[in-house]
Parts: C-alpha cells; sequence; structure tokens
C-alpha cells in the first residue's frame, strides 16, 4: 500500500491505523493524526482501515515557541487560577533539558509549544513531552507558522487531539520579514474557534479597537504585541498597551519583544497581567539565570503596579522637611 505520511512517499504492510503506528515505531501518546483532511478519535486508531494513496499527517507538540503581594492578588486565565504572572515559550533553546531548567528557575506554570510533524524516518527522537511534564505545566499549543485562518484552525484541532487542550495561543503571521500579526485573520480565526469550545489566548496587534473586538468575540486573553517578535525592543508603544489594559475585562499579557528584565518590568508596571518571554530567555547567554531575572522582575513590575507610583511633577520638591530647620 502507497501512503503519503507527513510529505514523505511510504510504502507498507499496514492496513490499520494501529498496525501502521507499530511499523513506523510512533508512540501513540501525546499525538493527533489526520487523513485526507480528517481528524482521527483516538479512540479510533486501533479499528481505522487505512486506504491505499490515504494522505496522513501525524503531529506532536515541539519546542516553539509566584506569589505577589498578598493573597487577594489573584491572576485567572479561562477560570483557572496561577500563581506565575510570567509565561514562557520552548522555542530556540540549545535542547529541552535547558529548557526545562530555565521554566524551572522562572516559576513559571504555562508554557507554549508549537505543533509539528513526528519525523515517522527517527520516531525515538526526544520530545518535549519526555522531558517537560504535560501534568506539571499547563501546555498551551500555539500556532505560529501559520498565515491565515484555517491553518491556525486546522493546526489547533490537531493540538487539541493529541494532549486535549482547549486552552489555546492564537497565532495568526502576516509576512515571515516582520512577523506582525494578520489581524483580519485572526479575528475571523478566533471567532471561529471560541465557537468550537476553545479557550483562546490572542496575540494581536496593539490596536485597542482590534483588541477589544477579539475579547467582544470571547478571548480568554489578549496578548498585544510589546514590539516585534524576537526583536528585544521592549515594549514600544506603551500609550496603545496601557489603553488596551484599561478597556479590558480578560487578562492582558504582553506578548513579543521582550529583551530584558527591565523590559518585562515595564509591561507589568503598566499593568499588564502577564508576559509571555521566550527568545530573552532562551538566547540569553545564562538562559536559567535570565529565567529567574525575569520571575523577579515580573515580581517587581506587578508589586510596584499595585503600590501605585508618585505623581509626576514638572519641578523639584524638596523631600525633606524645611520646618525648624
Amino acid at each position: 500500500m502507497n501512503l503519503i505520511i507527513n510529505g514523505q512517499n511510504i510504502i507498507t504492510k499496514a492496513n490499520t491505523l494501529d498496525a501502521l503506528l507499530d511499523e513506523l515505531k510512533i508512540n501513540k501518546e501525546n499525538i493527533a493524526i489526520e487523513i485526507n483532511k480528517n481528524i482521527i478519535n483516538k479512540n479510533h486508531i486501533y479499528d481505522y482501515k487505512l486506504n491505499d494513496k490515504d494522505i496522513i499527517e501525524i503531529v506532536n507538540f515541539i519546542g516553539g515557541g509566584n506569589k505577589i503581594i498578598n493573597n487577594n492578588d489573584k491572576f485567572y486565565i479561562a477560570g483557572k487560577e496561577y500563581k506565575s504572572r510570567l509565561i514562557v515559550g520552548s522555542g530556540k533553546f540549545k535542547d529541552f533539558n535547558e529548557n526545562l531548567a530555565s521554566i524551572e528557575s522562572s516559576g513559571a506554570q504555562i508554557v507554549t509549544v508549537a505543533v509539528r510533524r513526528v519525523n515517522i524516518l527517527k520516531p525515538d527522537l526526544p520530545k518535549i513531552t519526555d522531558i517537560i511534564d504535560p501534568k506539571k505545566y499547563t501546555y498551551l499549543p500555539n500556532t505560529a507558522g501559520c498565515y491565515n485562518a484555517e491553518e491556525a484552525i486546522r493546526t489547533l484541532q490537531l493540538a487539541r487531539e493529541a494532549g486535549g487542550w482547549n486552552l489555546v495561543k492564537l497565532e495568526v503571521i502576516g509576512d515571515k520579514i516582520n512577523l506582525y500579526p494578520n489581524m483580519i485573520e485572526t479575528l475571523k480565526a478566533a471567532k471561529l474557534l471560541v465557537k468550537d469550545n476553545f479557550q483562546v489566548m490572542a496575540y494581536c496587534s496593539d490596536d485597542p479597537i482590534l483588541a477589544k473586538e477579539l475579547e467582544d468575540y470571547g478571548c480568554s486573553a489578549i496578548m498585544p504585541i510589546g514590539s516585534p517578535i524576537g526583536s528585544g525592543r521592549g515594549v514600544q508603544n506603551k500609550l496603545n498597551i496601557k489603553m488596551i489594559i484599561q478597556q479590558s475585562k480578560v487578562p492582558v499579557i504582553v506578548d513579543a519583544g521582550i529583551g530584558t528584565a527591565s523590559d518585562a518590568c515595564v509591561a507589568m508596571e503598566l499593568g499588564c497581567d502577564a508576559v509571555l518571554v521566550n527568545s530573552a530567555i532562551a538566547l540569553a547567554k545564562n538562559p536559567i539565570l535570565m529565567g529567574s531575572s525575569m520571575k523577579q522582575a515580573v515580581e517587581a513590575g506587578r508589586k510596584s503596579y499595585l503600590s501605585g507610583r508618585m505623581d509626576i511633577n514638572d519641578f523639584a520638591v524638596a523631600s525633606s522637611p524645611e520646618k525648624d530647620f
């Protein structure tokens, strides 16, 4: 039987999906399978009959991509409480072990993961789920690399089949140069995903009007861009981020552009509910130390925001009393 599996022509003697996975030596845990663009429920793997020239996609997850001040300062996403306000990506690290060590030092509880094809020629290669325990950390499947709503929806449907997660990060890119979000396709995908019972955290531009539309569609979190992905330029448009924060009833999480701990602190001082950091940790000379630094910056920024900063004055105001001088 001739099959096309993850873009490769494969000749097999297997006539069922279960037998094919055994022949390819692919672990059946945490994978999703699509045959001729139809997602196969895991319960049907064992009795699904294959046909000649079936087009099969097998995917799994790869690396992409705190108690604050008092007990009343709660952080919730889609109804679930988290102690850490730092979300960490899983791309660009040297290996999964370095990624895990950085997550541990950061105190993060949510980790973004990308969905990619299983390497059917080398099924024994390490997988992120082997190292970073999805039972200990909340996996946040994302749609990195998707350029339209259809691709994003298909990717997240596969992610849900593979891991059972409804909480997802929607990311629809406009082009390969600036990696800026395509808001037309993002809005289209968000509406359909929410209708399909996904809890959508939406990567978006810093336009307050479009951010409000995403919230009105039912997104669980708004994730405005701080600056272009991987640029390390920090929050470039503080005014717009502040407007989005003031109008939103769901968490606002700065996503993209954080380059160092002070950038994360600034985002939190603006009133953001959390920040997502990947490149700044993964590409640091010491990712584990940077993870710890980001943890402290997020905590400090949150405390500063809750404390309420002093008024800004146009002139000097002495701090020492003049009376009895």
